[in-house]
């Protein structure tokens, strides 16, 4: 349970939007959300803010870099009622998405390391040959079943041009072999990792081509920059996180 709310120095609206580049109606806004304790009025109406207001904005302006705005507003509200044990569980499922996260870039980094050798470039219009599926061919359902997406997931990013499966040609369904099965892999660990399929594209385009690794290469450091990013924010949010529940007592 928080101390007396209203202890210490009085602060208007403008005293807390001042010294983070808000608006008094953010400020405003943050507390009918929640994000704030609620404050006391003065007899001409006026919110009357305290240091601990001002503590709660700064946690929440810490914990929105690592966690998003929505997360970080379901921490705060969790805090300001008195749940510490949900607003824990909302920080812990935040790094435990990092950590699937770092997972994903791994497993891409992995799929990466054999790229060159698990498949050969395809000549060009080979992607429709009559020909039989080949040994360890997969059909559209299993691969899949396989990420865990729907089968109308692989036919967009076929119309796309991210993967280009054949056609089995005693049944007509798309057959797909080796190569395709890698591309599918790294457009799901890209789609994860934050990319848009059209910044895909060009990707899988150029590894196909003759570009090698190197353009996934400029696209992964991207992504491993921005995981250390997050996490570092995520420690300076739950500092900032701490420091508010000990000043609520």
């Amino acid at each position: 349970m928080a101390k007396n709310l209203q202890s210490g120095d009085r602060l208007r609206p403008i005293d807390l939007a001042r010294g983070h580049g808000l608006s008094t109606q953010a400020v405003r806004n943050y507390e009918e959300a929640g994000i704030l304790p609620a404050a006391e009025r003065t007899r001409h109406g006026y919110r009357s803010y305290t240091p601990l207001h001002a503590g709660a904005l700064r946690a929440f302006l810490a914990l929105v870099p690592g966690h998003g705005h929505q997360a970080a507003a379901s921490i705060m509200r969790a805090v300001n009622e008195d749940a510490v044990e949900e607003a824990l569980h909302l920080v812990d499922e935040g790094h435990a998405q990092l950590l699937e996260d770092r997972r994903t870039l791994r497993a891409v980094e992995d799929a990466l390391r054999g790229l060159e050798s698990t498949a050969a470039p395809r000549p060009a219009g080979d992607a429709g040959a009559a020909a039989a599926p080949e040994p360890g061919g997969t059909f559209i359902g299993p691969l899949a079943g396989r990420l865990g997406i729907r089968p109308a997931t692989l036919r967009t990013w076929e119309r796309a041009g991210l993967v280009c499966p054949r056609r089995d040609p005693r049944t007509g369904y798309r057959v797909y072999d080796g190569a395709d099965v890698r591309d599918a892999l790294l457009v799901h660990q890209l789609r994860r990792g934050g990319y848009l399929l059209e910044q895909i594209a060009p990707l899988i385009a150029q590894v196909r081509s003759a570009g090698g690794m190197e353009p996934l290469e400029g696209a992964l450091r991207d992504w491993r920059a921005r995981l250390c990013a997050r996490g570092r924010a995520m420690l300076n949010g739950a500092a900032a996180l701490e420091a508010y529940l000990r000043e609520r007592g």
